[in-house]
């Protein structure tokens, strides 16, 4: 064989090797994505609060409660399950929804457009009560966000819904936060220009308030969940 009978067999040799190595990157399949394995799932429950009204999904406080929860290294996924101008029996209504995400903790946050609404207080109570009972009845711990009213409805009026939080947490003995914004209701730099909802700077407040009582709910489902 001569040398250039050589040469063009080794090239034909090298062109069908690039062939085989390229056809085998193309069909190799591509590497699985992992998928986190968390600890739980908490829920947070609520109105237009709670999903974050006005701002990014990232920005709003179940997402600054799960990036602080894993800095932390408590492996819990944090879905945002607000609604936004909800009312308290709306809560009630899709409660089964709410345990088809299957919760191991439920931040319940409601009732605000109750009181704007100038809702019974008696009848708010009833949905909230309920809607604890629900929980509870299916194993999932609960912390109760309590609310006052940023309206003027009245003293007697404005009393009577400050009262019915820390009364269902007493009756229904579920971890208790006793105003969900705490720190930013009437802080002007807090809040956005309807001086109802919380700018990114006042949920990392409302965070703040929020994360003890949550770091607690967590130890009891552990507890729980031994027992």
């Amino acid at each position: 064989m001569g040398k250039k009978s050589l040469l063009v067999s080794l090239s034909i040799l090298v062109f069908l090797f690039g062939l085989t190595a390229c056809d085998s990157q193309k069909t190799s399949p591509p590497p699985e994505a992992k998928e986190t394995a968390y600890s739980g799932t908490i829920v947070a429950m609520g109105n237009s609060l709670t999903a974050g009204f006005g701002l990014a999904q990232d920005q709003a406080y179940p997402a600054l409660l799960q990036k602080k929860l894993l800095a932390d290294g408590h492996n819990y996924k944090v879905v945002n399950a607000g609604v936004s101008g909800e009312t308290s029996s709306g809560a009630l209504s899709r409660v089964k929804w709410i345990l088809g995400l299957k919760p191991d903790i439920v931040i319940l946050e409601t009732g605000a457009n109750d009181g704007f609404r100038g809702i019974n207080p008696v009848l708010t109570e009833k949905n909230i009560d309920e809607t604890v009972r629900i929980l509870q009845e299916n194993q999932v711990t609960v912390v109760l966000a309590g609310m006052q009213i940023v309206r003027n409805l009245g003293k007697e009026y404005s009393a009577a819904f400050k009262e019915i939080y820390p009364r269902i947490a007493q009756k229904r003995e579920v971890i208790f936060i006793p105003f969900f914004l705490q720190g930013v209701a009437g802080e002007k730099e807090l809040n956005q220009s309807d001086t109802i909802h919380p700018t990114a700077e006042g949920y990392e407040i409302i965070v703040k308030t929020l994360y003890p009582y949550v770091l607690e709910a967590i130890q009891k489902r552990k507890q729980e969940q031994k027992g």
